[in-house]
């Protein structure tokens, strides 16, 4: 997740790429401008390439742990991977669950309910995050704190901006400038860096002035701010932009793939998207082209499977490059 500044009052929105164990949920990430669910409607396939619940929802987030947020007309509810309504549609907002609680909007109010669909944290925040590690960040009257799953504010309301915990820290932003937090509340990493990335495979990107490098869990910089832009570390390597390029380095700052793509995203399951003239495709973590070049759009592997767009059509690949047009 992207935690360089942020326009005031901005609320976080998910951005989720997942797909279950058994279905596949095709969705347009909010990065992109992509079209393309059939009637404006989205449904569920499962990883044999069978429509198992049909396109009749106006949104609809991935299946996690069990449940999926889906939108009807203007509210939200829940339903399992049978396609059966366990929540009723009645939300103005909802996450999907995290630690069997899932973030939901009633009345202008952020709360939580379980999975039943009782409100277990009634709804009272301004803005609300999904649990990690037992604790979600919540927003009241401008000020960001942690709440744990009774509800209890346990870390006080004292930031201007806070994200989940990651690797056992939470970015948080004080003062203008952001630091690390432990679940205690106590300061892991001074607020001092104009933008911050969580913590993944032990460092965490750091914005100081206009560049960007990584810190590790001390707070000592270990690979100095020299880049124009970073992506967090994934499988030893992270993508960085120098000039207008990006390349990948390893966890010592060297450069392991040249900057030769217009664009890159981290790696996951050994592949990674890269833009070449215009084109996405995947590179292994040699650098040598995995799947050539040929897709407009196109996003990290997860269980096997990318999601990628050829013109208006939205679809997924396999390792293999073979492709299957979806929407």
């Amino acid at each position: 997740m992207r935690l360089w500044p942020k326009k005031k009052g901005e609320q976080m929105r998910r951005v989720i790429l997942w797909k279950s164990k058994l279905i596949f949920l095709f969705f347009i990430l909010m990065l992109w401008s992509f079209g393309g669910c059939a009637g404006g409607k989205w449904g569920y396939i499962d990883t044999s390439d069978r429509m198992v619940i049909q396109r009749h929802f106006d949104d609809a987030t991935p299946f996690i742990e069990g449940l999926a947020a889906v939108k009807i007309g203007n509210l939200w509810g829940y339903i399992d991977k049978a396609g059966k309504t366990v929540i009723e549609p009645k939300f103005e907002g909802a996450w999907t669950f995290h630690e069997g609680l899932a973030a939901v909007m009633s009345g202008g109010k952020w709360g939580y309910i379980d999975k039943a669909g009782k409100s277990t944290i009634q709804p009272q925040f301004e803005d609300a995050a999904p649990f990690s590690d037992g604790l979600a960040p919540v927003e009241v009257s401008g000020k960001w704190g942690y709440i744990d799953n009774t509800g209890k504010l346990v870390i006080q309301r004292q930031f201007d901006y806070a994200w989940r915990f990651s690797e056992g820290l939470a970015a948080v932003k004080k003062g203008g400038k952001w630091g690390f937090i432990e679940k205690t509340g106590q300061i892991a990493i001074d607020p001092q860096f104009d933008g911050v990335l969580p913590f993944s495979d032990g460092l965490a990107g750091v914005l100081i002035g206009s560049n960007r490098g990584f810190i590790d869990r001390a707070g000592q910089i270990v690979i100095k701010p020299q880049f124009d832009n970073v992506l967090s570390f994934s499988d030893g390597l992270a993508p960085v932009k120098i000039g207008t390029k990006w390349g990948y380095i390893d966890r010592e700052g060297k450069i392991a793939i040249q900057p030769q793509f217009e664009r890159a995203f981290s790696f996951s399951e050994e592949l990674a998207p890269v833009k070449i003239d215009y084109k996405w495709g995947y590179i292994f973590k040699t650098g040598q082209i995995a799947i050539r070049p040929q897709y407009d759009g196109a996003f990290p592997f997860h269980e096997g499977l990318a999601i990628v767009k050829v013109g208006i059509a939205t679809g997924y690949v396999d390792k293999t490059g073979r492709y299957l047009r979806i929407l």
